[in-house]
């Protein structure tokens, strides 16, 4: 739901990454927002999908036998660790593999709508999307003329 926390999509405007090319390129505010939305998701995707294939404790769907607070510091010295291999050695080949399972995912957005009393937290939501959609878009033409 888009809350001023939380900002998501525009509905029923071009979204998926696949979308866009060099040929067909964002044509408004909204479909650049979305474009940039979906290059952020992925980015995040492909981050947490290598750091959980580089570290299986973080993908077990076995209960966990540790206690809170040893749980946030494995995920804590898993990121340290990750992030360290990526600067030194990379693993190109789990990389590839992440990506690809990427691309074959058939991502669905949540239909969820708002009701009343979430009306003011969208209302808040929508405003902060549509100044930084605005804003993406200005500095996109001006980049283009420039």
């Amino acid at each position: 739901m888009l809350t001023s926390g939380l900002i998501t999509p525009y509905r029923g405007v071009r979204y998926h990454l696949k979308e866009y090319s060099a040929r067909n390129p964002p044509q408004n505010p909204k479909e650049l927002f979305n474009l940039r939305h979906a290059s952020l998701r992925n980015a995040i995707e492909r981050a947490f999908g290598v750091l959980k294939k580089r570290f299986e404790i973080l993908s077990s769907s076995t209960e966990a036998n540790y206690s809170h607070r040893a749980q946030k510091l494995i995920i804590i010295a898993c990121c340290i660790l990750h992030n360290y291999l990526m600067s030194t050695d990379p693993d190109e080949e789990l990389i590839a593999e992440v990506d690809a399972e990427l691309a074959n995912q058939n991502v669905s957005h949540d239909n969820y709508r708002a009701t009343r009393s979430d009306n003011e937290e969208a209302v808040q939501g929508e405003l902060i999307r549509d100044n930084l959609a605005t804003q993406m878009w200005t500095d996109y033409q001006n980049d283009i003329l420039s």
